[in-house]
Protein backbone atom coordinates (compact mmCIF):
# COMPACT_ATOMS: atom_id res chain seq x y z
CA UNK A 1 0.00 0.00 0.00
CA UNK A 2 1.36 3.16 -1.14
CA UNK A 3 0.98 6.47 0.89
CA UNK A 4 1.30 8.66 -2.30
CA UNK A 5 -1.80 8.80 -3.69
CA UNK A 6 -5.35 9.21 -1.52
CA UNK A 7 -6.87 6.35 0.30
CA UNK A 8 -10.64 5.59 -0.59
CA UNK A 9 -12.77 7.92 1.96
CA UNK A 10 -14.02 5.94 4.82
CA UNK A 11 -17.39 6.59 6.30
CA UNK A 12 -17.39 6.70 9.98
CA UNK A 13 -19.85 6.56 13.06
CA UNK A 14 -19.95 9.55 15.54
CA UNK A 15 -17.24 10.01 17.72
CA UNK A 16 -19.96 10.28 20.38
CA UNK A 17 -20.83 6.20 18.89
CA UNK A 18 -17.39 5.29 18.82
CA UNK A 19 -16.47 6.31 22.37
CA UNK A 20 -19.25 4.43 24.05
CA UNK A 21 -17.88 1.69 21.73
CA UNK A 22 -14.78 1.65 22.83
CA UNK A 23 -16.06 1.79 26.96
CA UNK A 24 -17.75 -1.42 26.16
CA UNK A 25 -15.16 -3.43 24.85
CA UNK A 26 -14.02 -6.10 27.08
CA UNK A 27 -10.09 -5.35 27.11
CA UNK A 28 -10.55 -1.27 27.96
CA UNK A 29 -13.18 -2.30 30.82
CA UNK A 30 -11.33 -4.64 32.04
CA UNK A 31 -8.34 -2.05 32.62
CA UNK A 32 -10.18 0.08 34.00
CA UNK A 33 -11.53 -1.83 36.66
CA UNK A 34 -8.02 -3.14 37.68
CA UNK A 35 -7.14 0.77 37.74
CA UNK A 36 -9.99 1.22 40.47
CA UNK A 37 -8.95 -1.97 41.99
CA UNK A 38 -5.50 -1.37 42.49
CA UNK A 39 -4.32 0.18 46.12
CA UNK A 40 -1.61 0.71 48.37
CA UNK A 41 -0.40 -2.44 48.53
CA UNK A 42 -0.64 -3.70 44.83
CA UNK A 43 2.83 -4.15 43.72
CA UNK A 44 4.16 -4.55 40.06
CA UNK A 45 7.67 -5.46 38.61
CA UNK A 46 10.19 -3.53 37.24
CA UNK A 47 8.25 -3.80 33.87
CA UNK A 48 5.24 -2.24 35.29
CA UNK A 49 3.44 -5.95 35.24
CA UNK A 50 1.80 -7.32 38.32
CA UNK A 51 3.84 -9.59 40.16
CA UNK A 52 2.60 -13.35 40.05
CA UNK A 53 1.85 -13.33 43.40
CA UNK A 54 -0.96 -10.63 42.84
CA UNK A 55 -2.71 -11.76 39.34
CA UNK A 56 -4.89 -14.11 41.65
CA UNK A 57 -6.85 -11.15 43.44
CA UNK A 58 -7.20 -9.55 39.53
CA UNK A 59 -8.35 -12.49 38.30
CA UNK A 60 -10.84 -12.74 41.16
CA UNK A 61 -11.59 -9.29 40.50
CA UNK A 62 -12.49 -8.87 36.90
CA UNK A 63 -14.28 -12.33 37.64
CA UNK A 64 -12.36 -14.37 34.72
CA UNK A 65 -11.98 -17.93 34.94
CA UNK A 66 -10.62 -20.22 32.78
CA UNK A 67 -6.91 -21.28 31.44
CA UNK A 68 -6.50 -17.81 30.26
CA UNK A 69 -7.54 -15.84 32.94
CA UNK A 70 -4.21 -14.85 34.65
CA UNK A 71 -3.15 -13.86 30.76
CA UNK A 72 -6.00 -11.92 30.21
CA UNK A 73 -6.03 -10.08 33.36
CA UNK A 74 -2.55 -9.00 32.56
CA UNK A 75 -2.71 -7.99 29.45
CA UNK A 76 -5.55 -5.88 31.01
CA UNK A 77 -3.39 -4.80 33.40
CA UNK A 78 -0.77 -3.42 30.70
CA UNK A 79 -3.33 -1.29 28.76
CA UNK A 80 -3.97 0.22 31.87
CA UNK A 81 -0.44 0.81 32.66
CA UNK A 82 0.09 1.95 29.16
CA UNK A 83 -2.76 4.14 28.59
CA UNK A 84 -2.18 6.00 31.70
CA UNK A 85 -5.15 4.61 33.46
CA UNK A 86 -2.46 3.57 36.22
CA UNK A 87 1.02 5.66 37.47
CA UNK A 88 3.74 4.01 39.10
CA UNK A 89 4.87 5.75 41.70
CA UNK A 90 7.97 3.96 42.81
CA UNK A 91 9.79 1.64 40.33
CA UNK A 92 12.33 0.31 43.14
CA UNK A 93 9.37 0.15 45.45
CA UNK A 94 6.71 -1.43 42.67
CA UNK A 95 3.75 1.35 44.20
CA UNK A 96 1.12 1.95 41.87
CA UNK A 97 -1.83 4.64 41.77
CA UNK A 98 -4.52 5.71 40.08
CA UNK A 99 -3.46 7.34 36.97
CA UNK A 100 -4.92 10.57 36.04
CA UNK A 101 -5.93 9.83 32.36
CA UNK A 102 -8.82 6.88 34.57
CA UNK A 103 -11.03 10.27 35.27
CA UNK A 104 -11.28 10.74 31.48
CA UNK A 105 -12.82 7.31 31.23
CA UNK A 106 -16.20 8.81 33.06
CA UNK A 107 -16.11 12.30 32.66
CA UNK A 108 -14.00 13.56 29.66
CA UNK A 109 -14.99 14.22 26.04
CA UNK A 110 -15.69 11.67 23.48
CA UNK A 111 -11.96 12.25 22.18
CA UNK A 112 -10.50 11.54 24.70
CA UNK A 113 -12.42 8.56 25.36
CA UNK A 114 -10.79 7.57 21.87
CA UNK A 115 -7.56 8.53 22.47
CA UNK A 116 -7.18 6.54 25.51
CA UNK A 117 -8.55 3.30 23.45
CA UNK A 118 -6.09 4.24 21.18
CA UNK A 119 -3.23 3.48 23.26
CA UNK A 120 -4.74 0.43 24.61
CA UNK A 121 -5.00 -0.95 20.76
CA UNK A 122 -1.12 -0.17 20.02
CA UNK A 123 -0.51 -2.03 23.27
CA UNK A 124 -2.46 -5.19 21.83
CA UNK A 125 -0.76 -4.58 18.47
CA UNK A 126 2.68 -4.83 19.70
CA UNK A 127 1.62 -8.13 21.52
CA UNK A 128 0.28 -9.31 18.57
CA UNK A 129 3.80 -9.46 16.67
CA UNK A 130 5.65 -11.13 19.53
CA UNK A 131 6.09 -14.50 18.39
CA UNK A 132 4.23 -17.58 21.04
CA UNK A 133 6.81 -17.94 23.44
CA UNK A 134 5.89 -21.57 25.10
CA UNK A 135 8.72 -23.69 25.87
CA UNK A 136 10.20 -20.52 26.02
CA UNK A 137 13.00 -22.37 28.68
CA UNK A 138 14.10 -24.42 25.99
CA UNK A 139 15.57 -21.38 24.26
CA UNK A 140 17.72 -20.21 27.55
CA UNK A 141 21.73 -20.49 26.71
CA UNK A 142 24.51 -21.90 28.57
CA UNK A 143 25.11 -18.41 29.87
CA UNK A 144 21.80 -18.31 31.43
CA UNK A 145 20.42 -15.62 28.48
CA UNK A 146 18.26 -15.67 25.80
CA UNK A 147 18.57 -16.79 22.51
CA UNK A 148 15.98 -14.96 20.52
CA UNK A 149 18.35 -15.79 17.29
CA UNK A 150 16.49 -19.52 17.83
CA UNK A 151 12.85 -18.10 17.40
CA UNK A 152 13.76 -16.76 13.77
CA UNK A 153 11.79 -13.90 14.83
CA UNK A 154 12.07 -10.44 13.02
CA UNK A 155 10.16 -8.01 15.20
CA UNK A 156 10.13 -4.96 12.69
CA UNK A 157 9.59 -7.48 9.42
CA UNK A 158 6.52 -8.96 11.98
CA UNK A 159 5.24 -5.48 12.66
CA UNK A 160 5.18 -4.80 9.11
CA UNK A 161 3.47 -7.85 8.08
CA UNK A 162 0.50 -7.19 10.42
CA UNK A 163 0.25 -3.46 9.15
CA UNK A 164 -0.12 -4.55 5.54
CA UNK A 165 -2.60 -7.11 6.49
CA UNK A 166 -4.50 -4.73 8.39
CA UNK A 167 -4.23 -2.01 5.25
CA UNK A 168 -5.38 -4.32 3.06
CA UNK A 169 -8.50 -5.71 5.33
CA UNK A 170 -9.17 -1.47 5.48
CA UNK A 171 -8.71 -1.35 1.66
CA UNK A 172 -11.28 -4.34 1.64
CA UNK A 173 -13.86 -2.76 3.97
CA UNK A 174 -13.66 1.00 2.50
CA UNK A 175 -13.35 0.23 -0.81
CA UNK A 176 -16.35 1.33 -3.28
CA UNK A 177 -16.88 -2.03 -4.89
CA UNK A 178 -17.01 -3.82 -1.31
CA UNK A 179 -19.70 -4.63 1.17
CA UNK A 180 -17.95 -3.05 3.45
CA UNK A 181 -19.81 -5.12 6.87
CA UNK A 182 -19.16 -8.08 4.98
CA UNK A 183 -16.03 -10.23 6.32
CA UNK A 184 -13.22 -11.57 4.33
CA UNK A 185 -12.45 -14.56 4.37
CA UNK A 186 -8.70 -15.48 5.95
CA UNK A 187 -6.88 -17.55 3.04
CA UNK A 188 -8.09 -14.36 0.72
CA UNK A 189 -6.43 -11.51 3.04
CA UNK A 190 -3.54 -13.80 3.88
CA UNK A 191 -3.11 -14.37 0.17
CA UNK A 192 -3.62 -10.61 -0.63
CA UNK A 193 0.04 -9.91 1.13
CA UNK A 194 2.09 -13.34 -0.12
CA UNK A 195 0.90 -13.91 -3.11
CA UNK A 196 2.48 -11.62 -6.28
CA UNK A 197 0.01 -9.71 -7.88
CA UNK A 198 1.69 -11.01 -11.19
CA UNK A 199 1.53 -14.17 -9.89
CA UNK A 200 -1.05 -16.72 -12.04
CA UNK A 201 -1.28 -20.02 -10.43
CA UNK A 202 0.33 -20.08 -7.11
CA UNK A 203 3.10 -22.33 -6.31
CA UNK A 204 3.01 -25.28 -3.53
CA UNK A 205 5.97 -23.29 -1.72
CA UNK A 206 3.96 -19.59 -1.93
CA UNK A 207 0.60 -21.50 -0.68
CA UNK A 208 2.59 -22.92 2.27
CA UNK A 209 3.65 -19.52 2.69
CA UNK A 210 -0.08 -18.27 2.70
CA UNK A 211 -1.17 -21.66 4.80
CA UNK A 212 1.83 -20.07 7.84
CA UNK A 213 0.44 -16.81 7.56
CA UNK A 214 -2.98 -17.77 8.07
CA UNK A 215 -2.20 -19.50 11.31
CA UNK A 216 -0.41 -16.17 12.76
CA UNK A 217 -3.20 -14.22 11.94
CA UNK A 218 -5.54 -16.22 13.57
CA UNK A 219 -3.33 -15.89 17.02
CA UNK A 220 -3.42 -12.19 16.25
CA UNK A 221 -6.96 -11.69 15.23
CA UNK A 222 -8.04 -13.64 18.21
CA UNK A 223 -5.80 -11.13 20.28
CA UNK A 224 -7.49 -7.78 18.43
CA UNK A 225 -10.90 -8.92 18.98
CA UNK A 226 -11.11 -8.29 22.42
CA UNK A 227 -9.89 -4.56 22.16
CA UNK A 228 -12.91 -3.91 19.70
CA UNK A 229 -10.79 -3.75 16.40
CA UNK A 230 -12.30 -6.87 14.83
CA UNK A 231 -14.96 -9.09 14.15
CA UNK A 232 -13.29 -12.61 13.96
CA UNK A 233 -14.63 -15.95 13.21
CA UNK A 234 -11.44 -18.36 14.18
CA UNK A 235 -10.00 -21.18 11.89
CA UNK A 236 -12.29 -24.02 12.67
CA UNK A 237 -9.84 -26.54 14.93
CA UNK A 238 -10.95 -29.58 13.26
CA UNK A 239 -8.69 -28.30 10.12
CA UNK A 240 -5.38 -28.18 12.27
CA UNK A 241 -6.27 -31.91 13.56
CA UNK A 242 -4.15 -34.48 12.42
CA UNK A 243 -5.18 -35.68 9.16
CA UNK A 244 -5.41 -39.60 10.79
CA UNK A 245 -7.87 -38.01 13.46
CA UNK A 246 -11.78 -38.28 12.62
CA UNK A 247 -13.46 -34.99 12.60
CA UNK A 248 -16.43 -35.17 15.33
CA UNK A 249 -18.88 -34.34 13.18
CA UNK A 250 -19.21 -34.03 9.26
CA UNK A 251 -17.77 -31.08 7.96
CA UNK A 252 -18.59 -29.04 4.81
CA UNK A 253 -15.41 -28.98 2.89
CA UNK A 254 -16.56 -26.06 0.69
CA UNK A 255 -17.71 -23.72 3.58
CA UNK A 256 -15.08 -20.84 3.24
CA UNK A 257 -15.81 -19.69 6.69
CA UNK A 258 -13.98 -22.48 7.96
CA UNK A 259 -11.18 -21.39 7.49
CA UNK A 260 -11.36 -17.86 9.07
CA UNK A 261 -13.95 -15.14 8.81
CA UNK A 262 -12.52 -11.12 9.97
CA UNK A 263 -14.29 -7.61 9.64
CA UNK A 264 -12.78 -4.53 10.77
CA UNK A 265 -15.57 -2.97 13.28
CA UNK A 266 -16.34 0.58 13.26
CA UNK A 267 -14.30 1.15 16.14
CA UNK A 268 -11.45 -0.47 14.34
CA UNK A 269 -12.21 1.78 11.04
CA UNK A 270 -11.69 4.44 13.28
CA UNK A 271 -7.96 2.93 14.83
CA UNK A 272 -6.98 1.93 11.39
CA UNK A 273 -7.57 5.66 9.82
CA UNK A 274 -6.32 7.41 12.76
CA UNK A 275 -2.57 5.03 13.03
CA UNK A 276 -2.47 5.58 8.81
CA UNK A 277 -2.52 8.99 8.69
CA UNK A 278 0.31 8.99 11.62
CA UNK A 279 2.17 6.81 9.12
CA UNK A 280 1.77 9.64 6.57
CA UNK A 281 -0.97 8.33 4.57
CA UNK A 282 -3.71 10.21 3.09
CA UNK A 283 -6.84 8.79 4.14
CA UNK A 284 -10.11 11.13 3.92
CA UNK A 285 -13.30 10.42 5.80
CA UNK A 286 -17.01 11.52 5.00
CA UNK A 287 -17.57 14.50 5.92
CA UNK A 288 -13.65 16.17 6.28
CA UNK A 289 -15.23 18.67 3.91
CA UNK A 290 -18.41 19.69 5.69
CA UNK A 291 -17.50 23.00 6.88
CA UNK A 292 -14.79 23.91 4.04
CA UNK A 293 -15.39 25.83 1.01
CA UNK A 294 -16.71 24.61 -2.38
CA UNK A 295 -13.19 24.67 -3.82
CA UNK A 296 -12.18 22.60 -1.07
CA UNK A 297 -15.31 20.44 -1.66
CA UNK A 298 -14.97 20.09 -5.51
CA UNK A 299 -11.09 19.78 -5.10
CA UNK A 300 -11.55 17.25 -2.12
CA UNK A 301 -14.22 14.79 -3.86
CA UNK A 302 -12.34 14.88 -7.19
CA UNK A 303 -10.91 11.38 -6.94
CA UNK A 304 -13.94 10.03 -4.54
CA UNK A 305 -16.12 7.16 -5.81
CA UNK A 306 -19.30 8.43 -6.87
CA UNK A 307 -21.00 6.99 -3.69
CA UNK A 308 -18.85 8.79 -1.15
CA UNK A 309 -18.85 11.89 -3.23
CA UNK A 310 -22.45 11.77 -3.24
CA UNK A 311 -22.66 11.43 1.00
CA UNK A 312 -19.50 14.13 0.94
CA UNK A 313 -21.32 16.62 -0.72
CA UNK A 314 -25.03 15.62 1.13
CA UNK A 315 -23.14 16.72 4.09
CA UNK A 316 -21.95 19.72 3.16
CA UNK A 317 -25.12 20.59 1.26
CA UNK A 318 -27.03 19.84 4.54
CA UNK A 319 -24.97 23.03 6.21
CA UNK A 320 -25.80 25.67 3.70
CA UNK A 321 -28.80 27.40 2.21
CA UNK A 322 -29.93 25.51 -1.53
CA UNK A 323 -29.44 29.05 -3.49
CA UNK A 324 -26.18 30.45 -1.75
CA UNK A 325 -24.87 26.83 -1.96
CA UNK A 326 -24.96 26.30 -4.92
CA UNK A 327 -23.73 30.04 -6.20
CA UNK A 328 -20.62 29.21 -4.30
CA UNK A 329 -20.46 25.95 -6.02
CA UNK A 330 -21.05 27.57 -9.66
CA UNK A 331 -18.03 29.90 -8.83
CA UNK A 332 -15.68 27.46 -7.69
CA UNK A 333 -16.52 25.29 -10.99
CA UNK A 334 -14.85 28.03 -12.87
CA UNK A 335 -10.77 27.40 -14.52
CA UNK A 336 -9.12 26.60 -17.45
CA UNK A 337 -6.58 24.68 -15.46
CA UNK A 338 -6.13 20.76 -15.78
CA UNK A 339 -8.64 20.20 -12.92
CA UNK A 340 -11.32 22.32 -14.12
CA UNK A 341 -13.67 19.85 -16.24
CA UNK A 342 -13.89 16.86 -12.79
CA UNK A 343 -14.66 19.96 -10.74
CA UNK A 344 -17.47 21.27 -13.43
CA UNK A 345 -18.88 17.15 -12.84
CA UNK A 346 -18.04 17.57 -9.48
CA UNK A 347 -20.25 20.56 -9.21
CA UNK A 348 -22.93 19.29 -11.69
CA UNK A 349 -23.10 16.18 -9.25
CA UNK A 350 -23.70 18.37 -6.66
CA UNK A 351 -26.48 20.73 -8.13
CA UNK A 352 -28.57 17.63 -8.69
CA UNK A 353 -28.97 17.07 -5.32
CA UNK A 354 -29.72 20.65 -4.50
CA UNK A 355 -33.98 21.66 -4.97
CA UNK A 356 -35.96 24.43 -7.27
CA UNK A 357 -34.79 27.08 -4.88
CA UNK A 358 -31.41 26.95 -7.05
CA UNK A 359 -32.84 27.67 -10.10
CA UNK A 360 -32.08 31.86 -9.68
CA UNK A 361 -28.28 30.77 -9.90
CA UNK A 362 -27.99 28.69 -12.74
CA UNK A 363 -30.11 31.36 -14.96
CA UNK A 364 -27.55 33.81 -13.23
CA UNK A 365 -24.70 31.88 -15.54
CA UNK A 366 -26.61 31.03 -18.39
CA UNK A 367 -24.56 33.06 -20.74
CA UNK A 368 -21.33 32.54 -19.17
CA UNK A 369 -18.60 29.91 -21.55
CA UNK A 370 -17.55 28.01 -18.79
CA UNK A 371 -20.96 27.18 -17.00
CA UNK A 372 -24.21 27.71 -19.50
CA UNK A 373 -23.95 24.10 -20.67
CA UNK A 374 -23.87 23.06 -17.65
CA UNK A 375 -26.70 25.62 -16.58
CA UNK A 376 -29.15 24.70 -19.17
CA UNK A 377 -28.99 20.80 -18.58
CA UNK A 378 -29.77 21.63 -14.72
CA UNK A 379 -32.96 23.65 -15.80
CA UNK A 380 -34.45 21.47 -18.16
CA UNK A 381 -33.84 18.56 -15.70
CA UNK A 382 -36.09 20.59 -12.97
CA UNK A 383 -38.63 21.68 -15.39
CA UNK A 384 -38.06 25.04 -15.80
CA UNK A 385 -39.56 27.06 -18.04
CA UNK A 386 -38.01 29.55 -21.15
CA UNK A 387 -34.66 27.56 -21.34
CA UNK A 388 -33.11 29.24 -24.11
CA UNK A 389 -31.42 26.67 -26.57
CA UNK A 390 -27.29 25.85 -26.55
CA UNK A 391 -25.75 27.26 -29.31
CA UNK A 392 -23.59 24.44 -31.47
CA UNK A 393 -20.57 25.94 -30.34
CA UNK A 394 -21.57 25.84 -26.61
CA UNK A 395 -22.94 21.95 -27.15
CA UNK A 396 -19.51 21.30 -28.55
CA UNK A 397 -17.87 22.64 -25.81
CA UNK A 398 -19.38 21.07 -23.08
CA UNK A 399 -18.89 17.62 -24.92
CA UNK A 400 -15.58 18.02 -24.71
CA UNK A 401 -15.42 19.31 -21.03
CA UNK A 402 -17.96 16.11 -20.01
CA UNK A 403 -15.17 13.62 -21.64
CA UNK A 404 -12.17 15.25 -20.09
CA UNK A 405 -14.26 15.14 -16.71
CA UNK A 406 -15.01 11.32 -17.55
CA UNK A 407 -11.69 10.76 -18.30
CA UNK A 408 -10.18 12.35 -14.90
CA UNK A 409 -12.67 10.45 -12.99
CA UNK A 410 -12.59 7.04 -14.58
CA UNK A 411 -9.93 6.30 -17.12
CA UNK A 412 -10.34 4.18 -20.02
CA UNK A 413 -13.59 3.02 -18.43
CA UNK A 414 -16.36 0.74 -20.18
CA UNK A 415 -18.47 3.98 -19.99
CA UNK A 416 -16.52 5.97 -21.41
CA UNK A 417 -16.14 4.21 -24.27
CA UNK A 418 -20.06 3.57 -24.70
CA UNK A 419 -20.16 7.88 -24.68
CA UNK A 420 -17.14 8.14 -27.27
CA UNK A 421 -19.27 5.83 -29.30
CA UNK A 422 -22.68 7.44 -29.11
CA UNK A 423 -20.82 10.85 -29.53
CA UNK A 424 -19.61 9.82 -32.71
CA UNK A 425 -22.93 7.99 -33.80
CA UNK A 426 -25.11 11.06 -33.18
CA UNK A 427 -23.59 13.84 -34.42
CA UNK A 428 -22.65 14.20 -38.23
CA UNK A 429 -19.34 15.86 -38.84
CA UNK A 430 -18.78 15.61 -35.19
CA UNK A 431 -14.82 15.48 -35.78
CA UNK A 432 -14.59 18.14 -38.36
CA UNK A 433 -16.13 21.11 -36.18
CA UNK A 434 -14.89 19.43 -32.73
CA UNK A 435 -11.18 19.94 -33.10
CA UNK A 436 -11.93 23.75 -33.41
CA UNK A 437 -13.49 24.18 -29.79
CA UNK A 438 -11.59 26.73 -27.33
CA UNK A 439 -11.34 24.50 -24.51
CA UNK A 440 -7.88 23.68 -23.44
CA UNK A 441 -8.93 19.86 -23.32
CA UNK A 442 -10.04 19.67 -26.79
CA UNK A 443 -6.49 17.87 -28.55
CA UNK A 444 -6.76 15.31 -25.54
CA UNK A 445 -9.69 14.47 -25.56
CA UNK A 446 -10.29 13.78 -29.49
CA UNK A 447 -6.81 11.33 -28.62
CA UNK A 448 -8.34 9.56 -26.05
CA UNK A 449 -11.66 9.12 -28.52
CA UNK A 450 -9.52 7.61 -31.31
CA UNK A 451 -7.82 5.28 -28.10
CA UNK A 452 -11.03 4.27 -27.61
CA UNK A 453 -13.04 4.20 -30.19
CA UNK A 454 -13.31 0.23 -31.61
CA UNK A 455 -13.66 1.43 -35.39
CA UNK A 456 -10.65 1.72 -36.74
CA UNK A 457 -12.09 4.36 -39.53
CA UNK A 458 -13.76 6.15 -36.68
CA UNK A 459 -10.67 6.27 -34.27
CA UNK A 460 -8.72 7.53 -37.21
CA UNK A 461 -10.82 10.43 -37.65
CA UNK A 462 -10.57 11.51 -33.98
CA UNK A 463 -7.06 11.27 -34.46
CA UNK A 464 -6.57 13.18 -37.27
CA UNK A 465 -8.66 16.08 -35.66
CA UNK A 466 -6.29 15.65 -32.37
CA UNK A 467 -3.82 16.43 -34.51
CA UNK A 468 -5.08 19.76 -35.90
CA UNK A 469 -6.75 20.94 -32.35
CA UNK A 470 -3.17 20.37 -31.21
CA UNK A 471 -1.90 22.21 -34.17
CA UNK A 472 -4.20 25.47 -33.57
CA UNK A 473 -3.19 25.31 -30.04
CA UNK A 474 0.47 25.96 -30.64
CA UNK A 475 1.32 22.09 -29.34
Amino acid sequence: MSDSSPLPPVRLHSEAELARAALSTPLLSRAARLARWAGPDTRVDAGGGLVDEQLPAAVESLGLSGDDAAADASEAWRVAVDAGLVEVVDEEEGTVRAGEDLALLTGGSPQDVLALWLAALETVLADASVPDLEGLADLVDEDGGLDLSALDWDPESEAEFLDGVLGNLYLLTVGEDTPGEAPVPLPALAASVIVPSDMGEPTNDVLEQVSDAMMRLDDQFRMLEPVGFVEYQPVDEALMADAEEEPAAPVDDTDVSRYGMVRLTPLGLYGMRARLLEAGFEAPAVGDLADKGADALLDGTAAFPPAAAQAETEQWLARRDSLASARELLAAARGSDAGAPLRRLRCQQALSLVGASAEPALREVLDDAELGGLARVWLTEHGAADVPPPSEAMVYWLTIDTVAAQLAAEGNSEELRALVQGLAQQHSGFFAAVWRVEHPATADVLEAMGRLHPDKKVAKEARKAAFKARSQQGG
